[in-house]
């Protein structure tokens, strides 16, 4: 697949974006550019003149008539390097202008220009009220995204040890949202030795982010990161949203995308990055519409421009610890202690991998244990051996993507077979696969290790038989627990935690598949009781969820 919006994966594997140049830096049509300018103020400006800074908030966009803008970002030496200049009929902006995140370069008038000032606001009525423009505008914003995440540009430094727990976590944040970065392994690259004599840090505080004018966070929280990083966007506490909806899994996504497209006031919140579990496939081969297949990542990109677009907010790395639903509008409480309020709550959380009862095993989470397979985790088990222990979907394309990264993986499962739990085009994949063996009715037994994974021992439940294997890549993929903690009582949940829809306040069973013990709070997908666990029915759920969204906001109108 090589259209643009596959670029929204953020995938270093795509095509190079330069070699597109003329999508993304279009140059519009005369006819265009009368358009344009009825969404704008016409402005006359000096060489020289400052439009916007990186750091700053809601830039506003700007379409060149005469003259330039030349678009400016600082290179590892904090020094002012161009990325590019837009001239006659361009314009400028990136993925930021369809969200309140901290922008990450500056631009400046080259020579005496007349521009087109169009503000946030207005940009939005330009996309959606000319879709031709708006499609152009779109496909170059992506583009540019990828360039700017491949260039390093407006990024971060990231250095420390490469396998290390805190750099993964700090890593892993970064790849997932789509933020430029450069790792430097501590462990593997003389460079880092140099640095750390410039800026005098001292390794016992690896991670340490550098910022391009030489700010750093020595191993900051996830929540730290994402605010310095202004990833996050500013809360109004007395703002009533029409729906909150919670997680920005496939579900809540679809959720996201129909409810602010059907003009609906919506805002998603999600603790790490858009995706979700679905996030962290390598490849997902039976969503329709895609017959190569697309990652989950690629799909939860595409899936957050496409809500922005249409006017949704996103809260990252914000976990809601708590929900108040003794009275409407119900109000969200997050881990910062700030609040959301909402008339209408779509509860999208989805579900978490199972951790294993073995000796040793929360000490080697994060350095040796994963729950991920995606390109980030494949380098650091390139050409040694692995285990991936589960036999669902997501372990079985787990086992394919780093059959072809590791020297062998072998494939740990409880059951007798993978039949009963496995789509069938994974069970041939890895049968037919010579770098792949399974093991049935097989559990771990041990982890050893130093301060990383070095040896894991497994045994066979049927002949009693352990083996020792130097392994120090584990990837865990079983079962499913809810992320229901949150809901304190709120709402009924069945004996495993996850969230009893087609209900009404009574218990009583409801035409409306959706609905929970508590009026306008809705589940969809994987943390609703008897979901079917795919993306596909998810993304199903978190559009038909809108429906009764809108029949509780607006009952005469159903």
């Amino acid at each position: 697949m090589q259209d643009e919006t596959h670029h929204a994966s953020y995938n270093p594997a795509d095509p190079d974006p330069h070699s597109r140049d003329a999508q993304r830096f279009p140059r519009l049509t005369g006819e265009m550019a009368e358009r344009i300018a009825v969404y704008g103020k016409a402005e006359h400006l000096p060489a020289g003149t400052a439009l916007f800074e990186r750091g700053q908030r809601g830039a506003d966009f700007f379409f060149v008539l005469e003259g330039g803008i030349e678009i400016i970002d600082l290179d590892n030496d904090g020094l002012p390097r161009t990325v590019t200049t837009h001239t006659r009929h361009q314009f400028t902006g990136e993925l930021d202008h369809f969200n309140q995140r901290m922008i990450l370069v500056s631009g400046l008038t080259t020579v005496e220009s007349r521009v087109i000032r169009i503000t946030r606001e207005n940009f939005r009525r330009l996309v959606s009220g000319e879709p031709d423009i708006g499609e152009i505008i779109m496909r170059a914003f992506i583009l540019r995204r990828v360039n700017i995440i491949q260039q390093s540009i407006g990024g971060v430094v990231l250095i420390g040890p490469g396998h290390g727990a805190d750099t993964l976590r700090l890593q892993r944040f970064l790849v997932r949202n789509g933020y430029p970065h450069r790792l430097i392994d501590s462990d593997l690259d003389p460079k880092a030795a140099g640095l750390l004599d410039t800026f005098e840090v001292q390794p016992h505080l690896f991670p340490v982010v550098v910022w391009p004018d030489h700010q750093m966070l020595m191993n900051p929280s996830t929540a730290e990161l994402a605010d310095s990083l202004g990833l996050t966007e500013s809360l109004d506490p007395g703002h009533v949203h029409d729906v909150a909806v919670v997680g920005a899994g496939p579900a809540g996504l679809a959720a996201a995308v129909y409810a602010a497209s059907e003009g609906l006031d919506t805002i998603v919140i999600e603790g790490m990055a858009p995706g979700g579990q679905a996030g962290t496939s390598s490849k997902i081969e039976n969503y329709l519409g895609f017959p190569t297949g697309i990652s989950g990542q690629a799909l939860a990109g595409r899936a957050q421009i496409q809500a922005q677009k249409f006017g949704a907010r996103l809260a990252i790395s914000r976990n809601v610890v708590d929900l108040h639903c003794a009275s409407q509008p119900y109000q969200l409480e997050l881990d910062d202690g700030q609040r959301v309020t909402a008339r209408a709550v779509v509860v999208a959380t989805g579900a978490r991998y199972r951790k294993l009862d073995v000796p040793n095993y929360d000490r080697y989470e994060g350095q040796g244990i994963h729950y991920a397979a995606t390109p980030m985790e494949g380098k650091l088990c390139a050409g040694e051996e692995v285990i991936v222990v589960g036999g669902g979907n997501s372990a079985g394309q787990a086992a394919v993507f780093l059959s072809r990264i590791a020297a062998h993986v072998h494939m740990l499962v409880r059951g007798t077979g993978l039949a009963a739990t496995m789509s069938d085009y994974l069970i041939r994949r890895i049968h037919q696969s010579p770098h792949i063996t399974l093991h049935t009715e097989t559990e771990i037994a041990g982890l050893e290790g130093g301060e990383r994974l070095q040896h894991v021992t497994w045994f066979g439940r049927r002949d009693g038989q352990r083996e020792t294997r130097a392994v120090a890549n584990i990837f865990v993929m079983v079962g499913a627990e809810p992320n229901t903690d949150w809901l304190d009582g709120c709402l009924a949940l069945d004996a495993k935690g996850f969230v009893i829809t087609g209900i009404d306040s009574e218990g009583m069973p409801t035409s409306v598949p959706f609905a929970t013990s508590k009026p306008g709070i809705f589940a969809v997908g994987d943390v609703r009781s008897g979901s079917v666990k795919r993306v596909a029915s998810g993304v199903g759920e978190g559009s038909v969820v809108i429906q009764a969204v809108h029949k509780f906001l607006s009952p005469e109108a159903g």
